[in-house]
């Protein structure tokens, strides 16, 4: 299970609180962390629509209040990497964002749910030959299907693709967990799940369906500024997630045989199951009934499971009433 905590931009462009992130982050015992790499006018034209949540501000003052240059960039991978040993990734918005990035040597992208119709950056990412971690939230399976063509044509033998839904906060009716099993099907590469729904019921349905990523939206508080922190996760909860996930993991990993499973229960079997008793006086030649048996505890006698063959059956010998029917008392 590969663990991403999703900073987006909650760091608010402080290379401080954005490291504060990660160092919580990785107490929370994630693999990776991952930001956003946003060139605003490699993206966007200037009179783009802004989403309702850039209320104080435009986007592009936004993003250019809270970018960093490349060496806030490197400083802040090199403390992840060297210093919190977790993975520092992230997404990058534009063909230019990419070469950004590589001179910030990042190991994988996340291809965001809405640049998965972006072909130039699709074919730009897959270049580089790094694993590609590819979101789906805002794509139907003819967008999905042309951006694996994409990626995988131009150079990516690594992708992953992520269920997701891109809805802030997601309803539970909208999570989708049945598509991890459809794309899984469908692409025949490692699935995963991006959460945007506000508890961990949906990433332990997705580890359970076989997800082997999950990535969900990480804060220090949910009252901190910015579009991601009130559908984010804080670290004492995201700390209980990843230790649930963890725990799945360990439980998909070691199947059990149910009848080997059983096999060291010897004890437990004869405090909770049961025998077959007479439950009246039975004498020698009578036939056993439904009326002159019963089944009760301990279980270290003719085992209850046997009650259906013994019916029928003439006893060779006097039993009292709750006596112990053994497989010497017929013939």
């Amino acid at each position: 299970m590969f663990i991403i905590a999703e900073l987006g931009n909650t760091h608010e462009g402080s290379v401080g609180l954005a490291k504060q992130l990660i160092q919580e982050a990785s107490l929370c015992g994630v693999d990776a962390v991952k930001i956003q790499t946003h060139i605003f006018e490699a993206e966007s034209l200037s009179n783009a629509p802004n989403p309702p949540y850039f209320s104080d501000e435009t986007r592009e003052e936004y993003f250019t209040r809270t970018s960093f240059n490349l060496d806030q960039y490197i400083s802040l991978k090199n403390y992840s990497e060297s210093e919190c040993k977790v993975e520092f990734l992230s997404s990058p918005f534009s063909v230019e964002a990419v070469g950004f990035l590589e001179q910030v040597d990042i190991l994988r992208y996340k291809v965001p749910s809405g640049e998965v119709t972006n072909i130039p950056l699709l074919e730009c990412i897959a270049a580089t030959h790094k694993p590609v971690l590819l979101s789906s939230g805002m794509s139907p399976w003819n967008d999905i299907d042309l951006a694996v063509r994409v990626l995988q044509e131009n150079g990516c033998s690594d992708l992953s693709i992520l269920q997701c839904s891109s809805r802030y906060p997601c309803p539970v009716e909208q999570v989708g967990l049945n598509v991890i099993l459809e794309l899984s099907e469908r692409y025949g590469v490692p699935v995963g799940f991006s959460d945007h729904t506000l508890g961990f019921a949906a990433p332990f349905g997705a580890a359970a369906l076989g997800a082997k990523i999950i990535e969900k939206h990480f804060t220090l508080s949910t009252k901190m500024y910015g579009s991601d922190a009130k559908h984010s996760m804080e670290p004492k909860e995201f700390r209980e997630m990843v230790s649930g996930l963890r725990e799945i993991t360990k439980m998909l990993n070691n199947p059990v045989d149910k009848n080997i499973a059983v096999e060291d229960l010897g004890d437990m079997k004869v405090i909770f199951e049961k025998s077959i008793v007479a439950s009246t006086a039975i004498k020698k030649g009578d036939l056993f009934t439904r009326s002159n048996l019963s089944v009760k505890k301990p279980g270290n006698g003719l085992p209850a499971s046997s009650f259906l063959s013994v019916l029928g059956k003439k006893s060779n010998c006097n039993i009292a009433v709750n006596e112990m029917i053994s497989e010497s008392s017929f013939s």
